[in-house]
C-alpha cells in the first residue's frame, strides 16, 4: 500500500529568475520509491492575463537552495514521509521556492505553458507518472524555467507516494 504524502507552498514571493518551485529527492536505497502524482501551479496576485513556461525535470548534484518544507501526510493514519524537509536538496529531502537554482545539470521530463490567469495542473494517467527510485543521484523538480512577469502570490505543490 502506498503513502501518500503533499509538498506544497502558498502566497510565496519567487526570486526574480528562473525558480524550482519544489524539489524532491529520494532517500538513499533500500528506501521507498517515490512516484510523482500530481503537480500544480497558480498565481493570485494580479488580474493580468500572461502566458508562463512550466517543467518538469530532474536535477543531478548540485542542488537547489530551498526553503525547509515537511511533507504533509494526505491520509492522517500514515506513518511520517521518509523524506524530511531540507535547504540543500540533499537525498531523502524536500523544499520550496529555490533563492539560488544550483549547477547541477537539469534534465526536463516535460515542458509545458499555462496562462497565469487558469493556473497549471499536471494529473498523469497511470502509464505516466513518474517514478523516482532510491538511491537516484538525481532529485525532481517542479520548475519556471523562465521569470515570471509578478513575483508575487504564487501557490503550488506536488503530491507524491512512497511504494
Amino acid at each position: 500500500m502506498a503513502h501518500e504524502y503533499v509538498v506544497s507552498a502558498g502566497g510565496i514571493t519567487v526570486a526574480n529568475q528562473a525558480v524550482t518551485l519544489v524539489f524532491i529527492n529520494p532517500a538513499a536505497a533500500p528506501s521507498a520509491l517515490i512516484r510523482i502524482l500530481r503537480c500544480w501551479v497558480s498565481q493570485s496576485a494580479n488580474a493580468t492575463s500572461a502566458q508562463q513556461r512550466v517543467q518538469l525535470n530532474t536535477q543531478a548534484s548540485v542542488f537547489p537552495t530551498l526553503t525547509s518544507t515537511t511533507p504533509a501526510k494526505t491520509k492522517q493514519g500514515d506513518a511520517v514521509s521518509v523524506i524530511a524537509g531540507g535547504i540543500a536538496g540533499a537525498a531523502g529531502t524536500c523544499g520550496t521556492n529555490a533563492s539560488a537554482e544550483g549547477v547541477g545539470a537539469k534534465t526536463v521530463i516535460s515542458n509545458d505553458a499555462f496562462n497565469v490567469l487558469n493556473g497549471w495542473l499536471w494529473v498523469p494517467t497511470p502509464d505516466e507518472v513518474i517514478d523516482m527510485p532510491a538511491g537516484l543521484a538525481s532529485g525532481f523538480g517542479l520548475h519556471l524555467p523562465v521569470a515570471p512577469v509578478t513575483l508575487t502570490n504564487w501557490h503550488c505543490g506536488v503530491v507524491f507516494a512512497e511504494r
